[in-house]
């Protein structure tokens, strides 16, 4: 409990530390930009939610799906978001993800594996989106997503890491987890 409590602590300092969101548009997109632009509170909740959520409801062998998943969708959409396409309502659906991977926090043991892994796909879409169209023309594309893969691994690995850590806790502290994550993402919702 200790470990998972100092976990929450730094990973609340850390968020503290960035902005509330990571969609402000940087200029040059480079690989430290990349490493940096997931640290906004949308995408630093979403990939270690992910991560935790992994180590909750995917089998020991396949707990790494989970965050594969949202790589994968996650570069899909930068690749996507780099060559023009926008959706409208895309900083909503982000925001929205992040009361969802509560929700799926809160209630673990009740979201079946395939329909989780299909929505961590989903909001890696958009979350990739955002990535992608901050682009500046001509910036370099390979660079940045590197830096913004990198972050991601790290997030979801630490993600991954207090999920092992609360597998022994009870029910009430997966709720109190979903709860905090989908009300934050409530909040963020109301300033997009």
């Amino acid at each position: 409990m200790k470990t998972t409590l100092r976990t929450l602590g730094a990973l609340a300092a850390l968020t503290a530390a960035t902005s509330a969101s990571a969609h402000t548009g940087h200029g040059t997109e480079t690989l430290f930009s990349g490493l940096a632009h997931p640290f906004g509170l949308d995408h630093l909740l979403a990939m270690v939610a992910v991560g935790v959520w992994s180590a909750a409801a995917l089998p020991i062998g396949q707990r790494i799906t989970g965050p594969a998943t949202f790589m994968a969708a996650l570069l899909a959409g930068a690749l996507a978001g780099a060559a023009g396409l926008v959706l409208p309502g895309t900083e909503a659906l982000i925001a929205l993800s992040v009361v969802v991977f509560g929700a799926m926090l809160a209630f673990v043991q009740r979201i079946p594996a395939r329909g989780g892994l299909v929505l961590v796909g989903l909001a890696a879409l958009m979350h990739g989106l955002a990535h992608g169209a901050e682009l500046p023309a001509g910036g370099g594309f390979v660079g940045y997503a590197l830096g913004f893969l990198a972050t991601t691994a790290l997030l979801h690995s630490a993600g991954l890491g207090l999920g092992h850590a609360m597998l022994r806790l009870q029910s009430v502290a997966w709720r109190l987890l979903g709860a905090g994550v989908g009300v934050t993402g409530l909040v963020l919702l109301t300033r997009v």
